[in-house]
C-alpha cells in the first residue's frame, strides 16, 4: 500500500518563516514545514477550524484577518494563503445567484478578502507569496476578477508572479483542480514544478472495516438513484458518483457532510455504498496519518472539502524555497535565510 500522505521528502533543515493565512485546519502549514519552515503567524476565523488547528499545531490563530493590524503581525519570509474560494467556484456562485446575493468581489464578506492579503503583502514585503484557489478564479466574472488579482500583486505590490491549475490526480486519489499563484518581490524565473505521477488508487486510502453508521441507508440511496435517474432521462450530468476504488474519484467538497454523493464507495454483500470516513477524507487530501480529528464528522467533512492538498502545496514549496535559493548565490536553505534573518535585525 502506498502511503500517499506527504510523500514528498525534504533534507532541507532551514530556519526561514511563514506565515499561513485562512489558515482553515493547517494544511499550507504542514507542506510548508516539511520543507524546512517555522510558521510565526496564523489567521482563522471559522471557530471549529481553530479547534483543529490547536489539536494539531499547539497554535491558537488569530480571528478576523479583517481586524488584525500589519503591524501585529511578525515579519516573514514566505506568506501562503488560500482565501476563500465560495465567491468565485462554480458551485458557490450558482447557490448565491439563485438566492439574489452578490459574488466575486462584490461579495463585500468573502470577495474582498484577497485585498487583506494584499494590504499585508505591501506592509510586510515577504520574499515571496503562494495563493490558492478554485480554477474558477481564472474565468469568473470573464477573466476580470483575476486580472484584478494580476494587476494588484503585480503593477500595484510590484511581484513576479506565476499561475498554474494543477490537478491533484497524480498524488492522491482525487481529481482537484485548483489555480496557485506563485510570487517573488525580486524579479525571479520560477517553474512550477513537474509532480511525478504515482498513479494513486482509492483502494490505497480505504479502511477494512469501516463502521457501519457510513453505509447509506435505503431511503437516501433510493433517493439519490431516483435523483440520478430523472436528471439522465433530461439528458443531464447531475447524480451521485460511485467511485472506482482502483481509480481517482471525483473533487471531495464542503457538502459531503449532505449526502456524500459525490463520492460514494461501493461495497460487498449486497450493501449499499457508503460515506468515505472523515480520515479517509484527511488522506484523501494528503494529510497525515497521524492527524488528530476532533470535531464531528459534519464538520470535518466540510474542513477536509475546503483543505489544501498537501503534497502539492509541499512540491511547489520545494520549488519556491529552491528558487529564491538559486537566486541568492547561496548554498543552502540555513545559509540564505540566516543571512536573511541578520539583515533584517540589523534594519
Amino acid at each position: 500500500m502506498i502511503d500517499l500522505a506527504c510523500e514528498v521528502k525534504t533534507n532541507n533543515k532551514g530556519n526561514f518563516t511563514f506565515i499561513d493565512l485562512f489558515s482553515g485546519i493547517g494544511g499550507f502549514r504542514i507542506a510548508f514545514e516539511k520543507v524546512g519552515g517555522k510558521c510565526v503567524f496564523s489567521s482563522e476565523w471559522d471557530k471549529q477550524c481553530r479547534k483543529t488547528y490547536h489539536a494539531n499545531f499547539g497554535d491558537n490563530p488569530s480571528g478576523d484577518i479583517t481586524k488584525v493590524k500589519s503591524s501585529d503581525i511578525p515579519s516573514h519570509h514566505i506568506l501562503v494563503a488560500g482565501f476563500p474560494c465560495q465567491p468565485f467556484s462554480l458551485a458557490g456562485v450558482v447557490k448565491k445567484k439563485s438566492l439574489n446575493k452578490p459574488v466575486g468581489f462584490e461579495d463585500l464578506t468573502q470577495g474582498t478578502l484577497f485585498f487583506d492579503i494584499a494590504r499585508i503583502i505591501k506592509d510586510k514585503r515577504p520574499k515571496a507569496f503562494l495563493l490558492e484557489n478554485v480554477k474558477n478564479l481564472k474565468s469568473h466574472d470573464s477573466g476580470k476578477t483575476f486580472r484584478i488579482i494580476e494587476k494588484t500583486l503585480r503593477d500595484d505590490l510590484g511581484y513576479t508572479i506565476y499561475s498554474k491549475v494543477i490537478d491533484s490526480g497524480t498524488v492522491v486519489p482525487q481529481h482537484r483542480e485548483r489555480i496557485y499563484i506563485v510570487g517573488f518581490d525580486v524579479p525571479n524565473y520560477f517553474q512550477f514544478p513537474v509532480i511525478p505521477d504515482r498513479k494513486p488508487k482509492l483502494a490505497d486510502i480505504l479502511e477494512l472495516n469501516p463502521p457501519q453508521k457510513y453505509t447509506l441507508k435505503d431511503n437516501l440511496w433510493n433517493y439519490l438513484r431516483a435523483y440520478a435517474e430523472k436528471h439522465r432521462s433530461r439528458g443531464n450530468g447531475f447524480g451521485y458518483g460511485l467511485a472506482d476504488p482502483n481509480g481517482c474519484s471525483r473533487t471531495l467538497s464542503a457538502r459531503y457532510h449532505k449526502d456524500g454523493s459525490e463520492i460514494l464507495i461501493p461495497q460487498d454483500k449486497g450493501l449499499n455504498p457508503r460515506r468515505l470516513t472523515p480520515n479517509e477524507c484527511a488522506l484523501l487530501m494528503g494529510f497525515p496519518r497521524s492527524f488528530k480529528i476532533v470535531v464531528s464528522d459534519t464538520t470535518a467533512y466540510r474542513q477536509f472539502g475546503n483543505a489544501v492538498v498537501v503534497p502539492v502545496v509541499e512540491h511547489i514549496a520545494r520549488s519556491m524555497i529552491n528558487v529564491l535559493i538559486r537566486n541568492s548565490r547561496q548554498n543552502d536553505i540555513t545559509d540564505y535565510f540566516t543571512k536573511e534573518n541578520d539583515k533584517r535585525k540589523m534594519k
